[in-house]
């Protein structure tokens, strides 16, 4: 994934830039960017709209 991606750090707490983001599948089969904070280095989820209509 080439996009830039925006999450919510826990660790600092504020909305951050994900870095080295892959494409994941959650459980039900909901997409999801996994990633790392740019800042802190802490792991980091965000949670995709699904396809489905």
């Amino acid at each position: 994934m080439n996009d830039q991606i925006i999450g919510y750090c826990v660790k600092c707490k504020e909305k951050r830039e994900m870095k080295d983001v892959q494409k994941v599948e959650i459980k039900p089969g909901r997409p999801a960017a996994k990633g790392t904070c740019t800042t802190c280095g802490t792991g980091m989820y965000k949670i995709l709209p699904s396809d489905k209509k």
